[in-house]
């Protein structure tokens, strides 16, 4: 017996974007997968990044893309589309029966579908988005559909439509995204369209900075460049989302495919849109070596350059401790704490603030890379650590007693190049990966009693990421010393 279908999206934009009856539709697709090459890749196809204008103008380039679809097969295709119609909070994951074109049904996995809005709130089951609506729908998820119909034939499919585009839900949908698909035969599609409405010049130099940091396969820069206003890309968040997802599943290459505006269509140049497709590819290989693709520059003044041993006497160990307790008792009195100048501390350093009740964490705030004196930014990280440290509450004033104070002085970062580089008790760590960061002291791996290779999983797992990420081919892994008092 067939199953009924009550919950289908119908199409939105057929006869607007592209041809609503289905033989125009397929015949238009064919004639442009016609006027594209099939590139040749190193690996398969694991995800694409598309534009959604009308067909027209950007369909030759989304061929470009899609074309590659051609004699494979996945189990499902997850779509990530930004929205231009209504505004929300993070990303609404479509769990209905299904999305409908004039080339018939893409049914919904629901089993994938429901399990993606199931880890991260900001990833969620929802119709936001996704609705035809009163006026108009969205349809930067609906009209790559067609061409997948047409290249893959019968598939299933995961809509997801992000709503707002900040670092925090971009970052939120590819650990999910990345989760969830591990192990699965599964594509992903990244919808978006470059600038819009610039004169063709200036929309080159705006796509331009986009397509370098896509091809630099680094999703951090992309949001720096969509953040700065250096480049415009509607779809910015689904690109840098499924490229964090891609990069955690075993891509290792991003290959441009195709580039056009508008009006390389219409031959009117005045204001433009621009259009990308690249593909990310499914490597052979699991894992790369780490690259060491740039040295980390330290530009220190003389003071910045001597020992920690010669800097911190015992004396300035003393003050800097009196000047974290005299912080945080005049926070809890609601005094201003004014530290007068002192030229044994005036200099920077990166440093953090333990704080301890009865042997036991009460707080821990630092700055890895300092903007002010040692002395300014041990009485504001123990402040940080007492007050703002969001594993323990706000500290009271009968805690305060009963404080022990540590202070860890930082040298400045160090890239590691070779992990046998790193030793044990004498170095910290800290990992950069996507938008991910995270550092862990040198007494934290003294203290449990790790390995090399069990410190950097850890740092790996404060920073939000799986263990072995430190393995990534894009990690940059740091050490440094630490003199703890």
């Amino acid at each position: 017996m067939e199953k009924k279908l009550n919950d289908v999206r119908k199409p939105a934009v057929a006869g607007q974007f592209y041809p609503s009856e289905a033989g125009k539709l397929a015949k238009m697709i064919a004639t442009l997968f016609s006027k594209v090459k099939k590139a040749s890749l190193s690996g398969r196809p694991l995800a694409l990044i598309a534009p959604h204008a009308g067909y027209p103008y950007s369909g030759k380039v989304a061929a470009a893309a899609y074309k590659l679809l051609e004699g494979e097969a996945y189990d499902a295709v997850v779509i990530v589309s930004p929205s231009h119609t209504v505004f929300f909070r993070g990303s609404s994951v479509y769990v209905g029966d299904g999305y409908e074109t004039p080339l018939g049904l893409v049914e919904t996995d629901r089993e994938l579908a429901q399990q993606i809005a199931s880890i991260h709130p900001l990833v969620y089951a929802s119709a936001q988005g996704h609705a035809t609506g009163s006026t108009r729908g969205e349809h930067a998820l609906e009209v790559h559909l067609p061409f997948m119909q047409v290249a893959l034939g019968k598939f299933t499919m995961v809509g997801i439509v992000m709503g707002d585009q900040e670092d925090e839900s971009v970052r939120a949908l590819g650990e999910v995204l990345a989760t969830a698909l591990k192990g699965r035969n599964v594509l992903m599609v990244a919808s978006t369209d470059l600038s819009h409405f610039h004169e063709q010049k200036e929309a080159n130099r705006l796509d331009g900075a986009v397509r370098q940091a896509m091809e630099a396969y680094d999703p951090s820069k992309l949001m720096d460049v969509l953040s700065c206003g250096d480049g415009e890309a509607c779809g910015g968040g689904p690109v840098a989302a499924v490229m964090t997802a891609a990069r955690r599943l075993g891509s290792r290459e991003i290959k441009m495919l195709d580039y056009a505006t508008s009006g390389d269509a219409t031959a009117d140049f005045s204001e433009v849109v621009g259009y990308l497709a690249a593909v990310l590819v499914m490597g052979e290989k699991a894992e790369d070596a780490i690259a060491d693709k740039q040295r980390v520059a330290s530009v220190m003044g003389a003071m910045a350059a001597k020992r920690l041993d010669a800097l911190l006497t015992d004396e300035t160990k003393k003050k800097l401790h009196r000047i974290a307790r005299e912080a945080i008792a005049s926070q809890l009195d609601g005094r201003e704490y004014l530290m007068e100048p002192d030229t044994e501390l005036d200099y920077k350093r990166g440093a953090f603030v333990t704080l301890k009740i009865d042997g036991e964490l009460r707080g821990c705030i630092g700055q890895v890379r300092a903007r002010d004196p040692l002395h300014k930014v041990i009485a504001d990280m123990a402040v940080s650590a007492a007050f703002e440290d969001p594993r323990f509450p706000t500290l009271t004033k009968e805690e305060y007693s009963r404080l022990e104070y540590e202070i860890s002085v930082l040298t400045p970062l160090e890239r590691v190049k070779d992990f046998g580089e790193i030793k044990v008790g004498r170095d910290g760590l800290m990992i950069r990966l996507d938008m991910h960061s995270g550092l862990l002291l040198p007494q934290v791996a003294t203290e449990y009693g790790w390995t090399t290779k069990e410190f950097l999983e850890q740092t790996c797992l404060k920073a939000g990421l799986p263990k072995e990420s430190y393995k990534d081919k894009y990690a940059e892994i740091y050490r440094f010393g630490a003199e703890v008092f």
